[in-house]
């Protein structure tokens, strides 16, 4: 699944430079998360690293983008695979 940012995001900033992925990005308002590449750090770290690092804990499990382990691995190998634009 990808994760999502709430509506009670104070827009500190802390957690776009975590993302290993460039999936967060400032929003209108509050900061978003781009499904697409959020392999909620598969690949790269144990944990979520946006989820960790927020102070008010605004993110979660997007309901909406349910993806398991195994394919959020493979989102990691076409991302690393991509060259970056």
């Amino acid at each position: 699944m990808a994760l999502i940012i709430s509506g009670d995001c104070i827009n500190c900033a802390v957690c776009e430079p975590e993302c290993p992925n460039s999936a967060i990005s400032e929003g209108d308002g509050i900061f978003v998360i781009d499904p697409s590449r959020c392999t909620e750090c598969v690949g790269h770290y144990a944990e979520s690293q946006c989820i960790d690092i927020c102070p008010v804990d605004c993110i979660s499990v997007d309901p909406n983008q349910a993806e398991s382990t195994e394919q959020l691995q493979e989102k990691f190998n076409l991302l690393a695979a991509s060259p970056t634009v």
